[in-house]
């Protein structure tokens, strides 16, 4: 096993690449090289990657936020250690690294759990890519977001942008930044459906933080019920996503939160889900 996979309780993970604490069934990610911006290096995206997909079998997690220390969410892949060796890489290797960043993405959007990012300052290449990849993302005004990867030479479609940013802002908007490479602001990002909300400095990481807590108190199978819809449906007719809402919800109906729901409704109570 890597790492950290060794247990299904995430409170007892000890990553090495990024600041990891699980408190009230959320689990918080933070990049933790302020000083350079948050970038990420081929270490910390493996972890990122063993990270999202171990919470498949986390016991204690229920929703997860993701941010940045010292005033920036991501800068993106480290120039001198990501950048500088891909340079000198051969076909194989380079196809390795483009495929387990896309790894990283694909388990971000199958766990169960829903990923709020909460995004200040410079958001940018992989670290725009992994704002996107979340489910929910709150900013604040200095927040700059930049899928920048056409300003070093490369497409814009990286770790699955083309088909994810334009279901987000629509394709008119995800083209013209994937081809210019500018930065989305907070205000744009607001208007467009990009970001739910756009909060002060002070307060973003405590509004990323009240919104899962409100998350994981909630109906946790359904919660990842409607995640796997919303991923699933995009390769779907509506005639498909029609049954497989059909059988999701069906599946819901079955569980112990639905029936608590149903008696404290009777009992004029709120109803405290369990998650089963």
């Amino acid at each position: 096993m890597r790492g950290i996979m060794y247990t299904s309780k995430a409170s007892e993970w000890r990553p090495k690449h990024f600041k990891w604490q699980v408190a009230d069934r959320v689990a918080t990610v933070t990049l933790n090289r302020p000083e350079r911006k948050n970038p990420l290096t081929f270490e910390s995206y493996a972890e990122l990657r063993d990270t999202f997909q171990r919470l498949n079998y986390a016991e204690d997690v229920r929703a997860v936020v993701f941010t940045g220390e010292g005033g920036n969410f991501c800068s993106g892949g480290d120039v001198h250690e990501i950048i500088g060796p891909l340079v000198k890489m051969d076909m194989p290797d380079l196809m390795r690294f483009t495929r387990m960043t896309g790894d990283l993405v694909k388990h971000m959007r199958t766990c169960p759990q829903p990923i709020i990012a909460a995004v200040d300052g410079v958001c940018a290449g992989a670290g725009a890519i992994l704002s996107m990849a979340s489910d929910l993302r709150y900013a604040t005004p200095e927040a700059k977001t930049a899928f920048l990867f056409v300003r070093v030479g490369l497409a814009g479609c990286d770790m699955g942008a083309c088909a994810i940013l334009p279901r987000i802002i629509g394709q008119g908007r995800a083209a013209e930044l994937f081809y210019t490479g500018r930065s989305m602001s907070a205000e744009e990002g607001l208007a467009w459906g990009y970001f739910n909300a756009v909060v002060p400095k002070d307060k973003v990481v405590a509004t990323a933080q009240a919104m899962a807590r409100s998350l994981a108190e909630g109906p946790a199978f359904a919660h990842a019920m409607t995640k796997k819809c919303l991923h699933q449906e995009w390769n779907q007719s509506i005639e498909q996503a029609l049954e497989t809402e059909a059988e999701a919800q069906a599946i819901c109906m079955q569980t112990k939160d639905f029936e608590r729901a149903y008696n404290a409704f009777v009992a004029k109570q709120k109803p405290k889900f369990e998650g089963n």
